[in-house]
């Protein structure tokens, strides 16, 4: 059986340019599978698989929120701590857009356009975290202390159990 080629995305070239250490992992991407699937295709626990969410506020600002595969993102709270009216996911269209990745590929780095990155802070106390490089089926570990050096994204505390 051939071995799968690692792809090289934007997501890629920005961690390499800014010398981050990671470690690829492919896996066989399921459509609507999330976190769930990629966490158990490569047996770690959701906890530790990131997922890069593309929201826009009441004025169509888009901004990246980096949560916890296993939470998701109380889009209220998350509009009271950045004072803004209101804040909702862009459909898929205006997430490729800001980023130029596919929903289900989209990675933080390497976006199109650069974005406010919010960060749920506990991801950051994690020894290693998984986060999408930039294509479906495929991620990246690395350490959160990298991912906030090339990120430094803004932290808070807007995740809620399932």
């Amino acid at each position: 059986m051939a071995k799968e080629k690692i792809p090289v995305t934007p997501a890629i070239r920005a961690l390499r340019a800014a010398g981050i250490s990671f470690t690829d992992h492919l896996y066989q991407y399921e459509e609507k599978g999330g976190t769930a699937t990629s966490s158990r295709e490569l047996g770690v626990d959701e906890h530790c698989v990131i997922k890069t969410l593309v929201m826009e506020d009441e004025g169509k600002e888009p901004l990246i929120v980096l949560m916890h595969g296993d939470l998701q993102v109380s889009t209220k709270e998350l509009a009271r701590l950045i004072s803004a009216r209101s804040v909702s996911p862009c459909s898929p269209d205006t997430a490729y857009k800001h980023t130029g990745y596919l929903t289900g590929g989209t990675s933080p780095f390497g976006t199109k356009r650069q974005l406010t990155v919010y960060i749920e802070e506990s991801i950051i106390h994690l020894p290693k975290i998984y986060i999408n490089g930039g294509k479906r089926g495929y991620l990246v570990a690395v350490a959160p202390a990298d991912l906030v050096k090339i990120l430094n994204p803004i932290p808070v505390r807007v995740g809620y159990a399932k």
